[in-house]
C-alpha cells in the first residue's frame, strides 16, 4: 500500500484529499460491504460519498451495464438515444416539476453549473443567493456559491453571491429560537437582504447540507423562502445531489419537506442514481430549460451505458421500496446513536433523517468543534471494520453516515456498535 501511496503523491495533486493516515485501496464490494487490497472486509457506511445508493455489485445494475456495453457504450447527444429518453421520462415524472425537461451531465458539479447557467440566462442576472455552510461542487462557478470555507479555495467568481441564513438549525444567531420563530427570523433576514441588492437570479439550496455535515433547517423553511422568492420572480434551485432518490426516508426528494408552496423551479441530481456510474443532471420547467439561445450538447452526459445503469437502479429502488427501508432502518439507527450520544460528552448532536445521519463532535463541555476527535473516530472505526465519512462547516468535526439504502437492521446495529466503541475510545 505504501508504494501505491507514494506513486499517488508523485503524480496527483497535493489538495486531492485522502482519508486515513494509511490510505485505503478498496478493490471490490458486495451488498453493503467492501474489501481492501489486504483482504480486510468493511461495512460501508459512506457508499462512495452517497453514490453507491442501492448496493455494491447490485446484479440488476451490473447486468444492465454489461448488456449495454455489449451493444454500444457511447454516441454523444448528437444522436437519438433511447436509454436517455427513457430515463429522462422517468425522472421528469418523479420530479414533481410540471412540464419538466431533463438535461444529463456527468456529475453534481456540472449539474449545478448548468442550473446556474439556466437561471442567470433566464433572469438576466448574475446575482445568486446561496446558503451559509453550503457546498455545490468544485468547478469555478460552483466554488463561487459554496458557503463552506473549507471547500472554497478562491473568492474569485463569475457570480455575485449573497449568503442567506437558515441551513444550520443549531448554530448561529437564531439557534435558541423555536422552529416557527427560527423560520420567521430567517425569512426576515432574506427580505432585508433582498432590499439591499439588485434582483437575484435564484436561490440554490441543499435541503440537507451534505458536505456541511448533514445539517438542515426546520421543515417548511424553504417553503417560506419560496413565497418571498415567487413574489419577486426569483427562481428556487433545489440541490438534490445528496438528498434525492428517497435517502431521507420521509420523502423521495428533500424539497418535499418544504413543499407548501409547490416544487422548485429546478432541481439538480447526481450521485446515487447511477449506483457508481457517472450521472448527474438538471430538471427544470420547459420555459427555463429552453431559454438558451445558443447551441449546446454533452459529449458524455447521458451516454448509453450510464443511462442503462440509472434505469436499472431506479427500477430496483422503486420495486423494493428502498425509501421505506431508509425510513425504517434509518430511524432505528438514529435512535440507537442518540442513546449512545447521551453517554458520550464529546458528541454535541446526532441529526439527520432516513439514512443520512450526522454526528457532530465537540470538545466536551463546550460547543467548540473537535476535528481531531472526528479523525480519531474515523481511524478507530476503520480498524474495527466500519467506513464513515466526515464533513461540517466547523473544521470538519461531523461524522457522516450514508450507507446503501438496502442496509439491514442487523447491519445497522453492527455499525452502531462499532461506532459506539470508537466514540467511547476518544473520551
Amino acid at each position: 500500500m505504501s508504494d501505491l501511496y507514494a506513486r499517488h503523491r508523485k503524480v496527483l495533486p497535493d489538495w486531492l484529499a485522502l482519508y486515513y493516515a494509511d490510505p485505503l485501496e478498496i478493490t471490490h464490494g458486495e451488498g453493503r460491504h467492501v474489501w481492501d487490497a489486504e483482504g480486510n472486509r468493511y461495512l460501508d457506511f459512506f457508499g462512495g460519498i452517497l453514490t453507491t445508493m442501492t448496493a455494491h455489485a447490485l446484479p440488476e445494475v451490473t447486468k444492465a451495464v454489461s448488456e449495454q456495453a455489449g451493444r454500444i457504450i457511447h454516441t454523444s447527444t448528437l444522436y437519438l438515444n433511447r436509454p436517455m429518453v427513457e430515463l429522462a421520462e422517468r425522472i421528469a415524472q418523479l420530479s414533481g416539476i410540471p412540464d419538466a425537461r431533463v438535461f444529463f451531465t456527468t456529475s453534481g458539479t456540472e449539474a449545478n453549473d448548468t442550473a446556474l447557467l439556466l437561471a442567470t440566462t433566464y433572469r438576466r442576472s448574475n446575482t445568486v443567493l446561496a446558503m451559509r455552510n453550503s457546498y455545490h461542487g468544485r468547478s469555478f462557478s460552483a466554488v463561487g456559491i459554496t458557503g463552506n470555507r473549507g471547500w472554497s479555495p478562491t473568492s474569485l467568481s463569475p457570480l455575485q453571491t449573497l449568503y442567506v441564513h437558515g441551513g444550520v438549525r443549531t448554530r448561529g444567531p437564531y439557534a435558541s429560537l423555536g422552529d416557527d420563530e427560527f423560520i420567521a427570523a430567517c425569512v426576515d433576514d432574506l427580505e432585508d437582504l433582498l432590499g439591499h441588492t439588485r434582483p437575484p437570479a435564484a436561490l440554490i439550496a441543499e435541503p440537507i447540507q451534505g458536505v456541511g455535515g448533514f445539517t438542515s433547517p426546520p421543515d417548511g423553511l424553504y417553503a417560506a423562502f419560496r413565497q418571498v422568492l415567487k413574489e419577486r420572480g426569483i427562481l428556487w434551485i433545489a440541490d438534490e445531489v445528496q438528498t434525492g432518490w428517497g435517502r431521507t426516508g420521509d420523502h423521495f426528494w428533500g424539497w418535499q419537506a418544504h413543499a407548501q408552496n409547490g416544487p422548485p423551479d429546478m432541481l439538480t441530481f447526481a450521485k446515487g442514481i447511477g449506483n457508481g456510474m457517472s450521472i448527474g443532471g438538471v430538471v427544470a420547467r420547459a420555459e427555463i430549460m429552453n431559454c438558451l439561445d445558443a447551441n449546446s450538447i454533452s459529449t458524455f452526459g447521458g451516454t448509453q451505458i450510464t443511462m442503462a445503469a440509472g434505469l436499472a437502479n431506479i427500477a430496483y429502488l422503486l420495486e423494493h421500496d428502498l425509501q421505506g427501508n431508509a425510513r425504517r432502518v434509518g430511524g432505528l439507527l438514529i435512535e440507537r446513536l442518540r442513546a449512545v450520544a447521551a453517554q458520550v460528552p464529546g458528541v454535541r448532536e446526532v441529526r439527520g433523517r432516513g439514512l443520512m445521519i450526522g454526528v457532530e463532535l465537540v470538545r466536551p463541555g463546550t460547543h467548540e468543534a473537535d476535528p481531531q476527535a472526528a479523525s480519531a473516530v474515523l481511524e478507530a472505526a476503520r480498524a474495527d471494520g466500519l467506513l464513515l465519512g466526515k464533513g461540517g462547516g466547523h473544521n470538519t468535526s461531523a461524522l457522516r453516515i450514508a450507507p446503501p439504502l438496502t442496509l439491514t437492521v442487523a447491519e445497522a446495529e453492527e455499525g452502531a456498535a462499532i461506532l459506539e466503541r470508537a466514540l467511547r475510545g476518544i473520551q
